[in-house]
């Protein structure tokens, strides 16, 4: 999760020029407690259940998202980025990748 929260950090560091660091904590340490936009709750929960459970995805899943205003790109953007992330996750998980030191194992 640590690395995750540095891609985080800089790709909101980018957009707004400044980093609330107790906001990024929440979004950590449970997203659904965070000050978020609902499009980016709805994101969230999105890819949480595609993250938990893969097989449960349905129609029903995108036509949410896009009851929200997002196009059909920004969706399969969406399904990319957290697709690739738990590929990663979990080549280090059956590689035994040990963390940098210092790393929070959250």
């Amino acid at each position: 999760m640590q690395s995750h929260l540095g891609d985080l950090r800089e790709e909101v560091q980018k957009e707004f020029g400044t980093i609330d660091e107790t906001w990024l904590n929440t979004i950590r340490d449970n997203w659904r407690t965070a000050a978020l936009t609902p499009v980016d709750q709805a994101l969230c929960a999105y890819a949480e259940k595609l993250t938990r459970t893969p097989a449960a995805m349905t129609e029903a899943d995108l036509q949410r998202l896009r009851g929200l205003g997002l196009e059909d790109k920004t969706l399969h953007d969406a399904i990319q980025v957290t697709s690739f992330f738990n590929y990663i996750n979990r080549i280090a998980d059956a590689t035994h990748v040990d963390l940098d030191p210092g790393m929070d194992p959250r």
